[in-house]
């Protein structure tokens, strides 16, 4: 326990954004111009320009989820694994979302690409149940298809990196990929006509949020509202938390109790539905004119007013900050959620939308740590790095 300890307190406000800005950055710049160098081969214009919007425009997902490379020590596998991951998901949403198209049967289709990236071989003396002829047709029932197998090339090199994680089947496949089924539904749900979209996803909530919410209020979503639900379902970073256990684990544990099950519950609970939560939620508050003004659905536009929406986020933020301390290098951890903070409410986004008071309260109740990462965030995007 000592030792864990004093490993853990090298994670700093100052450690982290050291590191991201030297090793992050630079790592997933390199991944993400391999991908859309890719992006030469897809001869449909309208997937390619929609594959190197993705990219352009959402980085900054893949460079946030990519902090868990850094622990215990740099990986450039874990996040080669990380930016193909998140670059499948952004290349969806903006096919789902900006190209005019709004079968929930043809995302689906698409989105079973993120559970087969994240699903491995059968164990040896198994057999694989029997595929069809489109198992792998991700684009069967989308308008455009000829993408010159971009989206199988990431797929494949997700396979690729987690086939090297030493824990991840034999301890935190079944959940990595519950949470992103949990993902794909709502994705297919929230991109559909407007008018069907609360009603699928309130139908959705009542059946997944009640077979999920078992543990109460431990578990947490007794607490929650259907659209916080649905936006902890949105985030990747419970997966990525996840993946960073997979790659710590000991494929052959001691003899007892094997504890990467427990961890990987314990890991899960914290990440699902608080920290989770709160990503989305953030990431939906500056969105707010954006997607007003695009006819997207957002989920913090269903609280009653301003008041209940700082009071919520509040919650989120105070929850998770709680629920990672107890995680085995909690340093870690709650670096993840302050630099969540940090990144979100350091977009010029909050000045524009008048979200200044709100942004402050939120990083003042999170403390010192917090506002060293907002003002190393601004600084980060005067110059580029996000």
């Amino acid at each position: 326990m000592s030792h864990e300890k004093s490993r853990d307190t090298r994670w700093t406000a100052a450690r982290l954004i050291r590191a991201m800005s030297l090793w992050v950055v630079p790592r997933v710049d390199r991944e993400l111009a391999r991908w859309k160098a890719a992006l030469e081969c897809c001869p449909d214009p309208e997937l390619r320009r929609q594959g190197l919007a993705s990219i352009c425009h959402k980085r900054f997902h893949a460079i946030g989820g990519s902090v868990y490379g850094l622990d215990p020590r740099p990986s450039s596998g874990l996040v080669s694994l990380i930016v193909a991951y998140q670059t499948i998901s952004d290349y969806l949403d903006n096919l789902c979302d900006r190209a005019g198209v709004y079968d929930g049967s043809a995302f689906a289709r698409l989105h079973q690409s993120m559970l087969d990236a994240l699903t491995t071989a059968p164990p040896a003396g198994t057999t694989a149940p029997p595929a069809g002829p489109d198992a792998d047709d991700y684009y069967g029932l989308y308008p455009c298809k000829a993408d010159g197998g971009y989206l199988r090339s990431l797929v494949d090199e997700c396979r690729r990196q987690v086939a090297r994680l030493p824990a991840y089947h034999a301890a935190v496949e079944a959940e990595v990929l519950r949470l992103a089924r949990l993902y794909t539904d709502l994705q297919v749900r929230k991109h559909v006509r407007t008018e069907d979209r609360v009603p699928l996803l309130l139908e959705w909530w009542r059946r997944e949020g009640g077979a999920t919410g078992e543990g109460g209020e431990e578990g947490g979503l007794s607490d929650l509202a259907w659209w916080e639900f649905a936006a902890a379902s949105g985030s990747t970073l419970g997966i990525f938390a996840l993946l960073n256990l997979a790659a710590h684990g000991d494929p052959s544990p001691s003899p007892g109790p094997d504890p990467i099950p427990e961890a990987v519950e314990r890991l899960s609970r914290a990440y699902f539905p608080w920290v989770c939560g709160l990503h989305i939620l953030l990431d939906y508050l500056i969105d707010q004119e954006e997607d007003a003004r695009e006819g997207d659905l957002n989920f913090t536009s269903f609280y009653r007013g301003a008041r209940e929406r700082r009071e919520r986020l509040e919650y989120f933020a105070d929850r998770a900050l709680e629920a990672v301390s107890r995680l085995p290098r909690p340093a870690f951890h709650q670096g993840v959620v302050k630099g969540l903070l940090a990144m979100y409410l350091s977009d010029p986004k909050v000045n524009t939308g008048g979200l200044d008071g709100l942004a402050a309260f939120l990083l003042g109740k999170a403390g010192p740590d917090a506002r060293s990462m907002w003002r190393a965030c601004r600084f980060f995007r005067r110059v580029g790095l996000l």
